[in-house]
């Protein structure tokens, strides 16, 4: 069997101090830490949130919206974000105590203007791939586990999209290395994730 571990962006700007952070997201950096050193896995892939700096999710660009309001994006309905992680400044840069060393393949995505991509595989209207998938299957995984930022979006797509496009892979979610944006929306994203077949498990138990 061959295992891969997903980190979910775990960049400065998703953890305190970068400009769209998720409470305790740098919480996360020491479980992927002692996960990479634990040896469990043959690959370990990072994503990583590229938006150019005019990108459509961010409010700045849409005159009179405000951070967090509903707005639209190429005609479909778009939480509008904080400009964040754009491309070649600090924000978008992994978390500086993440052991970058130790990642194989760094998966960028959110990097068409015109659509979102929360998930680490394809953009948010589901036409454009990342490439991931087919990275993940020239490996030969069999069992994947994810963890990262943030539990109610980009972790929560990614592990479903896991499930939806790579069939017979055991896709596994790691919650002691997840952070939300809110409670009421981490818990329906575990919920989905478990319906869909993630199995739902923590560090501790992924260690043994």
């Amino acid at each position: 069997m061959t295992k891969a571990l997903l980190l979910i962006d775990i960049q400065n700007g998703f953890c305190p101090g970068g400009n769209l952070p998720v409470a305790e997201g740098d919480a996360v950096v020491p479980v992927a830490n002692r996960l990479m050193l634990s040896g469990r896995y043959d690959f370990v892939v990072a994503s990583q949130d590229w938006h150019p700096a005019n990108h459509g999710s961010f409010a700045s660009q849409h005159p009179g919206k405000k951070p967090f309001e509903m707005g639209e994006l190429s005609g479909q309905p778009q939480v509008m974000w904080p400009d964040h992680c754009v491309q070649n400044t600090r924000d978008a840069e992994f978390h500086p105590d993440l052991d970058k060393s130790r990642i194989d393949h760094v998966q960028r995505k959110g990097e068409n203007p015109a659509v979102d991509s929360y998930s680490a595989f394809r953009d948010n209207d589901r036409s454009a791939l990342t490439g991931l998938s087919d990275y993940l299957r020239s490996k030969n995984v069999t069992e994947l586990d994810l963890m990262g930022l943030a539990t109610d979006y980009c972790v929560r797509f990614s592990a479903l999209d896991a499930v939806d496009m790579l069939p017979g892979v055991t896709v596994r979610l790691i919650a002691d290395g997840c952070r939300g944006i809110d409670p009421a929306g981490v818990k329906q994203a575990l919920d989905a994730m478990a319906d869909a077949g993630v199995e739902i498990t923590d560090s501790s138990r992924i260690e043994i």
